[in-house]
């Protein structure tokens, strides 16, 4: 008789979403241990006038299905990350994407708010915990947490972290977090409608 004190590894299903260049693509691929699939293409005349380029003037390229990579955050519990495409185009692919998510990431930029209402409002019309990870792009954008809540009206449950998309501690910091508050949510929300 053998005792097998081990335990079986869990694994979970989490979306990184934002708005076009706020970051996603690097967030994936920072904390990825394994290399991340990425489905980016040059971008073409089809994106003239319709993404706005300002903030992210050198970006040449933009995700066109989704990014996915694989993070272990233990021995026993394994994180598949799928990053969603920014441009709008793309959304009709969301609803495959977020399938089975125990929850997101909604990735934003302080220098385009206006671009991450579209993820909150699709997470928040399906019930789907999620936090909001304020990308650090330099240090002219400090705000506080309550100024990013109140700018973007978020929920008071709805956790807002600072994360620097490039580096892997920030990074994998920022998925534990929306674990957490995934774990807090378990029995307090209604069920998803299908």
């Amino acid at each position: 008789m053998s005792t097998d004190t081990s335990q079986a590894t869990i694994s979970a299903k989490i979306v990184i979403a934002g708005g076009f260049g706020v970051g996603k693509t690097t967030l994936v691929g920072s904390v990825s241990e394994i290399d991340p699939l990425t489905t980016e293409a040059v971008m073409t005349s089809a994106s003239l006038g319709v993404d706005d380029l300002s903030a992210v003037p050198d970006k040449t390229t933009t995700t066109v299905a989704m990014d996915f990579g694989r993070i272990s955050l233990d021995s026993d519990l394994i994180l598949y990350l799928f990053g969603t495409p920014g441009q709008d185009r793309f959304w009709f692919m969301w609803d495959d994407l977020t399938q089975g998510a125990i929850g997101a990431v909604v990735l934003i930029d302080t220098r385009r708010l206006a671009d991450s209402f579209a993820a909150i409002d699709y997470f928040e019309s399906r019930n789907t915990p999620f936090i909001v990870a304020h990308n650090v792009f330099g240090a002219d954008q400090n705000y506080t947490a309550e100024q990013i809540r109140e700018a973007l009206s978020l929920r008071p449950e709805v956790p807002i972290v600072a994360c620097d998309a490039r580096d892997r501690e920030s990074t994998k910091a920022t998925l534990i977090s929306l674990v957490e508050h995934v774990l807090s949510h378990i029995g307090t929300t209604p069920p998803r409608s299908a």
